[in-house]
């Protein structure tokens, strides 16, 4: 019986995949792609599963699941020299890195909590919250390259990321990723405290610091609050993340009211969630079976039996109603497999 991507995603959407491979090697995984590659069938790598909206009809090709393990370590102990260089397998879970992180003193992606999803997606998206992205810790992210047919090394300088973007994302179907290369500093302390929200959460100012497992606790704590800890009981859980990413647009184009962030290139990041609410989708907006999340406006959930055009419907209705309202088109964070917005 075909594997239904459903079971597979945390949105609990998507229809069947015409053949499934789970590879839980690095050569397995190589081979799976190249095989399919060479049978010129199309081909969908799978983390995690957080980041996709999958059409109901599925997929008409391979799904490779992605469930390579390890990581390596290489503790110096010097912090001239960086201090720890940790090598991670694409199939990792990221929380599970996270956690280890802090219970070993490596701090970076503390802020970094509770997103769900595997650790080579992260490059990607060039993932991020809470005032860190990945793309401050990456040190080299390593591919197995489907034209060149090769593995290649990457270094950050080379990743080309921005605010969540990477060369892998604009380039979708040529890189999977296989292992991710982190330097992260060593101390009992977290980096400087960039969010203000987290900031007033630990009590301190932003730019100071806290311990790493303060930090943490306080990330999951925001997170749960938002819907966007795991949680099978929870239909707010039931999303994709963040559906939209805040948009960078001229300053003159933000409303009047809105949050600003100014950007290196003199234009400015404005908060979806803000423009969202105030085009009249406040928490909780419902449409049939699906909902925005009754936490966080940027959440757009499964409520139970719904299908993938029924979250898309949604999607539409909401970005459509910011555009209308405030002239800013909204752009979708997860990635659409089969379907379109």
């Amino acid at each position: 019986m075909p594997e239904p991507l459903s079971e597979h995603t945390t949105l609990r959407l998507g229809g069947p995949a015409a053949r499934w491979v789970r590879a839980t090697t690095e050569a397995e995984l190589v081979d799976a792609i190249s095989a399919a590659d060479a049978a010129g069938e199309p081909v969908l790598v799978l983390g995690g599963g957080s980041n996709l909206v999958v059409a109901d009809a599925g997929f008409p090709g391979t799904v490779v699941e992605v469930a390579t393990r390890g990581v390596e370590t290489d503790d110096t102990g010097d912090a001239s020299c960086g201090g720890a260089m940790v090598t991670v397998a694409a199939g990792e879970t990221w929380d599970d890195l996270v956690e280890l992180a802090v219970a070993r003193d490596w701090s970076g992606i503390e802020a970094l909590s509770g997103i769900p999803g595997s650790v080579g997606a992260t490059p990607i998206q060039n993932v991020g919250a809470y005032g860190q992205e990945v793309a401050q810790t990456i040190a080299s992210v390593r591919v197995w390259d489907r034209r060149l047919r090769g593995v290649r090394t990457f270094a950050n300088a080379d990743c080309g990321f921005a605010y969540r973007t990477s060369r892998f994302k604009a380039d979708p179907s040529r890189h999977v990723v296989l292992t991710v290369t982190f330097q992260l500093r060593q101390g009992s302390l977290g980096q400087p405290v960039a969010y203000a929200e987290l900031a007033r959460t630990l009590g301190v100012e932003v730019g100071g610091r806290a311990p790493l497992a303060d930090v943490r606790a306080a990330v999951l704590e925001l997170r749960r609050g938002k819907g966007m800890v795991l949680d099978a009981a929870d239909h707010d859980t039931w999303s994709a993340g963040s559906f939209f990413t805040n948009p960078v647009v001229p300053a003159s184009a933000v409303p009047d009211g809105a949050p600003t962030w100014p950007q290196p290139d003199g234009t400015v990041k404005t908060s979806a969630a803000w423009l969202i609410e105030h085009a009249g989708y406040g928490k909780g907006y419902a449409a049939g079976p699906t909902a925005l999340s009754g936490k966080h406006t940027l959440a757009l959930t499964n409520r139970g039996g719904a299908t993938t055009e029924d979250l898309l419907a949604l999607a539409r209705e909401v970005r459509d109603g910011v555009e209308a309202k405030f002239g800013i088109r909204l752009v979708n964070e997860p990635v659409l497999v089969g379907c379109e917005l």
